[in-house]
């Protein structure tokens, strides 16, 4: 069967102002985040040395916001990254490659960020009543493979694992419309999530107790463990401000973009850079942090159930569900533009190079990321964010921040309508960062990392043979 031909003429639409562009970012940002690692941060770096995950990978976040505000004012296109990396090694040469590789990991990455807020979304939704958790826990199905020593994925089926299932499939449904209307619903969900997290730092603030928050915990970090509980905490929260970038895949559907973008980034990174220790410290001045970190499924109904009852519980899980929802429906709406922009290019299959003659968005794309984010329901939380780190650093953020010094050091230079400050110490503190973070993932998922990137390089130079492309035709 031939596909039909993707309509080359049919643009899509500018709708995004500022304020729905940080919609789209914080929403994605804040999903499941904060409120599903705050005790997973603390089972790596016990007591008050939690924070230290958030602060050191705040300032990181905020380094590479600068990158991304950068490279996305100066190419505000659908696809974001695909198109920085292309233009700034150059989109005849290397540069074919980079953006190749860059699809080749998000196919997995993209689909991971987004599975994870489904997963959030089950674990959390155990804790709307006694009676649900005991059904779900009857009719549940696990499997566990051990990949190391201190590894392992599990595999879940049940009803919890339905439920995020259901919320995929909406959040698909519903991303079927034009952008303008997208934007809107972005910011009704931008009230909700910030309402939750109000909620939170309220209760917290009132009850709150230094001798419980700043407890020595019962069995603290070893110094000579610290570095590497600091990696594994620090890739915790950055998993929780993951999305600060967002709007940079939505370049080619932003009004004013070189005005709008990086203003967009750095607000939605600086709030939750702000907020988020404080979320922590709210509820572990409430519950004590050795406490907290054994409460793996849903802390923040136990936090509530603590200060205001069974049902507070019951409402901010309902609650947190919804901002589940509000995450995923921000990750697919921005990710679902890179297949698009990679066959646009003539990079990925041109069957997804079609836009909606009705809604103007990418709709073959959505549908497939949509489809591949469904996958990653069923599996563990923790072993989706581990992947998902590893399978990012490299092709994304690193290569990234090269591609600025690239592109500030050409001999041509690219009109740069917002230049990060202090250049190039953001670029230095991001690189830094990144690199440290990866090393101290795990030797597997070091592996991880790497290997994807390996395999996706072996596929581009056998695809560019077989079609006769760079580098095995030369001007090509």
């Amino acid at each position: 069967m031939t596909p039909d031909p993707p309509p080359a003429d049919a643009p899509l639409a500018r709708g995004l102002g500022f304020w729905q562009a940080s919609a789209v970012n914080i929403t994605q940002i804040v999903g499941a985040g904060v409120f599903a690692t705050v005790p997973l941060i603390l089972g790596v770096l016990p007591g008050p040395a939690g924070l230290l995950a958030w602060l050191v990978a705040g300032l990181l976040i905020l380094c590479d916001g600068m990158v991304w505000a950068e490279l996305g004012a100066a190419m505000p296109s659908a696809g974001g990254s695909f198109h920085f990396l292309r233009e700034a090694f150059g989109r005849t040469k290397w540069g074919r490659l980079m953006g190749f590789l860059f699809v080749w990991q998000l196919l997995i990455s993209g689909p991971l960020e987004i599975g994870s807020g489904l997963v959030a979304a089950a674990q959390f939704s155990t804790a709307v009543s006694p009676e649900f958790k005991a059904f779900d826990e009857q009719h549940t199905l696990k499997w566990e493979l051990e990949i190391a020593a201190d590894k392992k994925v599990g595999v879940i089926f049940g009803p919890s694992r339905l439920v995020g299932l259901t919320l995929g499939v909406l959040v698909v449904a519903l991303l079927y419309r034009r952008v303008t209307t997208l934007g809107h619903i972005s910011m009704v969900f931008l009230v909700a999530v910030m309402a939750i997290i109000a909620w939170v730092l309220l209760e917290g603030a009132i009850r709150f107790d230094p001798a419980v928050a700043f407890a020595v915990p019962a069995n603290p970090v070893p110094p000579e463990q610290f570095p590497s509980a600091l990696g594994a905490g620090m890739a915790l929260a950055i998993y929780s401000y993951l999305g600060y970038y967002n709007v940079c895949y939505l370049g080619g559907e932003v009004r004013n973009p070189a005005r709008t973008i990086p203003r967009a980034i750095l607000v939605s990174a600086l709030v939750v850079v702000v907020l988020y220790p404080l979320i922590q410290l709210a509820i572990t001045g409430v519950i004590p942090p050795d406490e907290a970190a054994k409460s793996t499924d849903n802390l923040t109904a136990d936090f509530m159930n603590r200060v205001r009852g069974p049902w507070a519980a019951t409402l901010v899980t309902v609650c947190l569900v919804g901002s589940c929802f509000a995450s995923v429906f921000s990750g697919t709406l921005g990710y679902s533009r890179v297949p698009y922009a990679a066959a646009k290019e003539g990079e990925f299959f041109g069957w997804f190079a079609a836009v909606h003659p009705k809604h103007r968005i990418p709709h073959r794309s959505l549908l497939l990321i949509g489809g591949l984010a469904l996958v990653w329901n069923f599996f563990s939380l923790q072993a989706v964010i581990d992947a998902l780190i590893a399978t990012r650093i490299l092709e994304q953020f690193v290569a990234q921040v090269f591609a600025v010094i690239v592109i500030r050091r050409a001999k041509q230079p690219r009109p740069l309508p917002w230049r990060m400050w202090l250049f190039p110490l953001p670029c230095l503190v991001a690189l830094l960062g990144w690199v440290f973070v990866y090393a101290t993932t795990g030797r597997l998922f070091i592996i991880l990392g790497a290997g994807t990137l390996l395999i996706g390089a072996v596929v581009f130079f056998i695809r560019a043979k077989v079609r006769r492309e760079w580098p095995f035709r030369s001007g090509k």
